[in-house]
């Protein structure tokens, strides 16, 4: 390529999700910020789609420190501690930000913003905007970036990140017609979201397939807990195209009751004290069990019902749910709804401190694609707000890095043509490896797992990855590029649930003997660095 065909800039943001949009607005003062973007920014990402709500603590029947307790419980104590305060003490401004910039959000009778109840939380903490929350978080944001100077590249797909010695300085792209292109900056921020996508049913975007965790790990940086992947307990069963489509844990939150084939309401038995509003991984291995044991649906799922609750309370707090089930023939205020789990968040990823810096110099990261601040099981709410706490940590810290003298080391823009030529000749059609991976997760690498079927599972997905995503015209470099992100993510989780032998969070192993409890777990994080992988032990708790 080219070399003349290169951009520069201060900061670069790679992904334009909530957490992405955030730290361009934040980096923005310190200098110029580009956002990469391989879909429309705004418009692709998880963010939007989130429905639920927000979490922070705005009354005085609630306090930081019971937000910082049930993330951490919630979480397995598998959390750091250090980035969860940070999430808990944040939250209420960056709720505030969004308020002040125009975003608007369900009140209360005395015009305070309203709060409802979500799983594992002792207190309504969780802000909320109908249950389209997400929507209206991106669209705030979208109008405070259109207001400033933020250069946006949008359907542009990053090959690899650039590095100058041991430090990142900017990465190398390809447009949808497969033009390659250099990005260099002082800084970059990965915002990709999370990975989704990597099974066969999902609530992610098409978006959502991991790719901030190839191109860190493929830069050096250090993973954590990548084998901690949740399962929505919720998600649409039918009909088939609409498999997975998340049914927000709102549901619930106003009222909602689960109950089996049989009509009882079996989370009596799981969690009689939570009940219906226990901990997603807990209501999650809940539904399975029910279905494995023959008590599901005729479709494999259980009925959740509000039926119970009065059409006006349906109409107001729950309009989307109730739209979309009425495209599916279901009307909610008279009959129930039918759910199963669904692969929905990855609380692994990068390691990052809590002014989001990554474990090598010039990469921060923030949202999804990070690791360690929901620990072994997100709690609903937590994920928006770790959006805007962290994407304005990243923004202010990568705005803050030292302009420096940047050089392109050649080899690296070689590599990504060697790369990209090799897919001409490549041997598998990317539709069919990516068919391929991603029912071999949903059936070896799901809620339960043992170490015949994960074994089974590494040695599959290594031979996808020998077999080279194979494309006829330019147009599809980006597919295959993101394809091989994928096996590679698939890879970490596989390798990362083979380390954990325990019970943790949302990581489920039927074949080990568990002899203590989260809080007293010899068990730490597993690490994942570039060519190796290990497991610490140590002791976590609260």
């Amino acid at each position: 390529m080219g070399i003349e065909n290169r951009k520069d800039c201060h900061v670069l943001v790679i992904g334009s999700g909530g957490a992405g949009i955030r730290a361009a607005v934040e980096a923005e003062s310190f200098g110029e910020t580009v956002i990469v973007s391989k879909t429309i920014t705004g418009k692709g990402g998880c963010t939007v789609m989130a429905e639920g709500g927000f979490n922070a603590v705005l009354n005085e029947a609630d306090s930081i420190q019971t937000h910082f307790e049930d993330t951490m419980r919630g979480g397995a104590f598998l959390n750091d501690e250090s980035l969860v305060e940070t999430l808990a003490a944040e939250a209420p401004n960056r709720i505030r930000d969004l308020f002040s910039w125009g975003a608007v959000f369900d009140l209360a009778n005395d015009n305070t913003i309203a709060q409802r109840p979500f799983g594992g939380q002792r207190c309504a903490r969780t802000c909320y905007a109908g249950d389209h929350t997400g929507h209206e978080l991106v669209m705030t944001l979208l109008e405070k970036l259109r207001g400033s100077s933020v250069e946006i590249e949008n359907e542009v797909t990053v090959l690899d990140l650039l590095t100058d010695g041991e430090r990142v300085n900017g990465a190398v792209t390809c447009d949808r017609e497969g033009e390659l292109g250099v990005i260099t900056a002082d800084a970059v921020i990965l915002a990709t979201g999370g990975a989704g996508q990597v099974y066969d049913t999902t609530t992610n975007s098409t978006a959502g397939t991991g790719d901030g965790y190839a191109l860190g790990y493929r830069a050096g940086a250090q993973l954590i807990d990548m084998e901690q992947v949740q399962f929505h307990p919720t998600g649409a069963v039918t009909p088939y195209d609409s498999r997975g489509r998340l049914i927000t844990e709102a549901v619930r939150g106003e009222g909602g009751i689960l109950k089996n084939a049989l009509g009882e309401r079996f989370m009596a038995k799981y969690d009689p004290v939570r009940m219906d509003l226990s901990t997603r991984d807990i209501v999650a291995r809940a539904i399975a069990t029910e279905v494995l044991e023959g008590r599901g649906t005729e479709h494999g799922g259980v009925w959740l019902d509000v039926s119970h609750l009065s059409r006006e309370h349906i109409e107001t707090r729950l309009p989307i749910m109730l739209n979309q089930f009425l495209k599916f023939g279901v009307d909610i205020r008279t009959e129930p709804m039918e759910v199963a789990p669904t692969a929905h968040h990855f609380m692994g990823g990068l390691k990052i401190t809590t002014d989001a810096k990554t474990t090598i110099p010039g990469l921060f990261a923030a949202g999804e694609v990070t690791g360690g601040i929901h620990g072994g099981n997100r709690l609903g709410g937590n994920a928006l707000a770790d959006t805007q706490v962290f994407g304005r940590r990243a923004g202010i810290s990568a705005g803050k890095t030292e302009r420096t003298a940047r050089s392109v080391e050649m080899d690296q823009i070689r590599a990504a043509e060697d790369r990209l030529s090799a897919y001409y000749a490549g041997s598998r059609r990317s539709a069919d490896i990516r068919r391929s991976m991603k029912t071999l997760m949903w059936n070896n690498v799901g809620i339960y797992r043992n170490e015949l079927d994960l074994r089974v599972a590494e040695r599959e997905i290594r031979k996808l990855q020998a077999a080279v995503p194979k494309i006829d015209s330019a147009r599809e470099l980006s597919d295959a590029v993101i394809t091989e992100n994928m096996l590679l993510v698939a890879q970490l989780v596989i390798e990362g649930a083979l380390l954990r032998r325990e019970s943790r969070g949302a990581h489920t192993r039927t074949d080990v003997k568990q002899t203590w409890t989260n809080e007293t777990s010899p068990f730490g994080h597993t690490f994942f660095v570039k060519d190796k992988s290990g497991i610490e032990i140590r002791e976590e708790k609260l």
